[in-house]
């Protein structure tokens, strides 16, 4: 489905991603874990097309996405659910807007810049929400909503475009551990149910192993582990974060916890 052959991407005399070549042949979650400045990010922005390309190939299904131009790239770039640390909502609109905004790739100006929308389409949007259980959220300004809630609404965006499958940023980064693990439980479930492929860039080891069926490490644009996370012992974790003493704390660290069984529930009705 995705494979990457030698690509490179170069900021000036910087090496973001150095030679990087895998293959992901049917929709997985993939967690992709390294430290911060590891091209991780960049990893993504690349197969996102939001950052073009020093050299090599990245086909998905069959098709080499870096030559892509114009309507063909917008297109492609609407098959990417692209969901960011920062969320990127439209603060001040409300959440189920902001959810519609997940079709501007392939709506008229004029339609959005008056804020009209189907029927269907508002009804898909609340039926996204009602889904990730935050529909009671939609006529709330996205801004009053809490990070985990916000980040919800970026997938619930995401879903919105349909898409071939879903690009996660660093999602959890910004939020405490009980939203980090709603977060992280939504985009799971969400390639449990409908069998996306799912590629998130994580910060820890633990929740790689908690979520990820594949780990793929970057250290220094370069990719230095491609396995299932039962491999990722110590020297291959020391291998992808470095051996200095920062290590133990940072790429071990429990970053969610286990919650109790009520006080998920709570804040995240099964459907």
């Amino acid at each position: 489905m995705l494979t990457f052959t030698s690509v490179t991407r170069r900021f000036g005399q910087r090496l973001a991603v150095d030679d990087a070549s895998f293959h992901i042949d049917r929709p997985t979650f993939v967690g992709v874990i390294g430290r911060s400045g590891a091209g991780k990010s960049t990893l993504l922005r690349l197969v996102s097309r939001l950052t073009d390309a020093t050299s090599g190939k990245i086909h998905f299904e069959g098709r080499d996405i870096l030559t892509l131009q114009g309507a063909d790239k917008r297109a492609w770039q609407g098959r990417c659910g692209m969901i960011f640390q920062q969320f990127n909502l439209v603060p001040r609109l409300d959440v189920a807007t902001n959810v519609l905004h997940g079709l501007l790739s392939r709506r008229a100006v004029l339609p959005t810049l008056f804020n009209l929308w189907s029927e269907a389409d508002v009804l898909t949007a609340l039926s996204i929400l009602d889904r990730l259980g935050i529909a009671d959220q939609a006529a709330k300004r996205a801004e009053a909503l809490s990070g985990g809630q916000q980040q919800r609404v970026a997938i619930a965006r995401a879903l919105m475009q349909d898409p071939g499958l879903i690009l996660a940023d660093e999602p959890i980064a910004s939020l405490d551990p009980m939203n980090a693990k709603l977060v992280m439980d939504t985009l799971r479930r969400i390639h449990d149910e409908d069998g996306r492929m799912v590629i998130a860039n994580l910060h820890t080891l633990d929740t790689a192993r908690r979520y990820c069926d594949r780990v793929i490490g970057m250290r220094d644009g370069r990719v230095v582990f491609d396995g299932t996370p039962d491999l990722l012992t110590t020297q291959a974790a020391r291998d992808i974060y470095g051996a200095d003493a920062s290590f133990n704390e940072r790429a071990t660290s429990t970053a969610i916890p286990a919650l109790p069984d009520a006080a998920y529930a709570q804040a995240m009705p099964v459907p």
